[in-house]
């Protein structure tokens, strides 16, 4: 249950990171799990949650600092919930990574990694590289001004923040103006939301807004696009409500492999976060896989064909699988504009196992998946009974990746031949991995 007034607590000696990234103690034989603290560190306890297992506390203070403490770079890292550990230098966040990695593929999948298996992790600037985002939007009363930002650490109110570092500059160093044109608008209560999505070239704002906005609202957006360049769209209802503002015309994109292809998307299309750590994954994947020219490859989770098109180029035949139509169809108009013709698209609900659809009754040499933090559980029979001499796996989550990685290798007699994990998000907790596995 919350404590009504933060208590404070004893000193203690921490010893481990959690998953999510919080600092590992014990008092009075209770596990606490303490934001802002590191392992080997010695801080005092602020109390902010018990519960009948575990209880929730902060560092109060740091009595004895680990020696990968670092002072984070953004003031507002004690309350915003955007990031989890600024306070703990940047390579050893990967190390944290790597280690979650390798704790989950043995206690879950029961593997072990050797260092010949491990791949130095992908890794690009900490700063900056965050191109999609969703900011809440509150009017407070008591501050009689608009926040926009991520949530509060404690997930209830939105963070009272002026820029975000990890943001897109163009977005992250705009938090404030952001807060001031909503303020000034006439429905500044009924405005809950922004999204943004921003590509190589430009940037773009959904305004979501519950209410009709006024010509003078709509008139602050004009000006502000006309001041920053940010395209602005506008959401009344649902994703197809979405309408674009200012410009007159305007499209998102991206350029992979070496920039040979263009992928223009959508505002509200799911694209990898990390710009520059998308560029070195395509890349590594492609390196991975090792493929002579000659091969069929199915792409499983393709999205708007992030992986599919570099592989078109590469390959004979590509079939790319999708659970929307609207990023099938998406997909294939970006095959249709880089003037690859080799590389089709289905749509396939992968949550539930394929069974007997035209694409199954292809032969594959390899495959290539990226799914969901669920992972790929309804996929793995079908991907064993393929005839595809390598499988490679892109994942969001280590324990779905463990846990469907241990089935393929432990029951089904693929090898684990590379495994590594790809910095996405640096300063939070989440872990990306690439993973190879050849058919033994």
């Amino acid at each position: 249950m919350p404590v009504s007034q933060p208590e404070a607590g004893e000193l203690v000696s921490i010893t481990d990171l959690s998953h999510d990234g919080r600092g590992v103690c014990r008092v009075n034989g209770k596990t606490v799990f303490v934001h802002g603290a590191l392992p080997d560190e010695r801080v005092q306890l602020r109390f902010l949650q018990r519960h009948r297992k575990y209880d929730e506390a902060e560092a109060a203070s740091v009595d004895q600092a680990s020696p990968d403490r670092v002072a984070p770079r953004c003031e507002h890292v004690d309350f915003c919930g955007g990031c989890a550990l600024q306070h703990l230098s940047i390579e050893q966040q990967r190390q944290f990574k790597q280690q979650q990695l390798l704790e989950n593929l043995k206690r879950i999948g029961q593997l072990d990694v050797t260092p010949e298996q491990l791949a130095a992790p992908l890794i690009a600037a900490p700063w900056g590289y965050r191109r999609k985002a969703r900011l809440s939007v509150r009017y407070v009363h008591k501050k009689q001004r608009v926040l926009v930002g991520f949530r509060e650490r404690k997930g209830k109110f939105v963070a009272d923040c002026q820029h975000c570092h990890t943001l897109h500059p163009a977005i992250g160093e705009r938090l404030q103006q952001l807060a001031e044109l909503i303020n000034a608008m006439s429905i500044r209560e009924r405005v809950p939301q922004l999204e943004v999505a921003c590509g190589d070239d430009s940037c773009a704002l959904i305004v979501r807004h519950l209410l009709p906005l006024s010509d003078a609202d709509l008139d602050l957006w004009r000006d502000f696009h006309s001041s920053t360049g940010i395209a602005i769209y506008l959401q009344a209802k649902g994703p197809d409500s979405i309408q674009l503002l200012v410009p007159e015309q305007h499209q998102l994109a991206y350029a992979i492999d070496a920039g040979q292809i263009n992928m223009p998307f959508a505002p509200t299309d799911f694209v990898q976060v990390n710009a520059e750590i998308n560029q070195r994954m395509v890349a590594q994947a492609m390196d991975w896989l090792a493929l002579r020219g000659d091969e069929q490859v199915l792409d499983l989770y393709c999205g708007l064909g992030n992986f599919s098109l570099p592989l078109a180029r590469r390959v004979a035949q590509v079939t790319g699988v999708e659970g929307s139509q609207d990023m099938v169809r998406r997909a294939q108009q970006n095959a249709s504009s880089n003037q690859l013709h080799n590389v089709c698209f289905h749509m396939a609900d992968l949550s539930v196992a394929p069974v007997d659809l035209p694409w199954q009754r292809q032969h594959f040499d390899a495959i290539l998946l990226d799914p969901p933090r669920a992972g790929a559980a309804a996929c793995v029979d079908m991907l064993a009974a393929s005839a595809a001499s390598r499988i490679l796996y892109v994942s969001c989550q280590p324990a779905s990746l463990a846990r469907d990685l241990g089935q393929l290798v432990n029951q089904h007699g693929f090898k684990l031949e590379k495994i590594g994990i790809m910095d996405m998000f640096p300063h939070t907790a989440h872990v990306e991995t690439m993973a190879l596995l050849r058919r033994g």
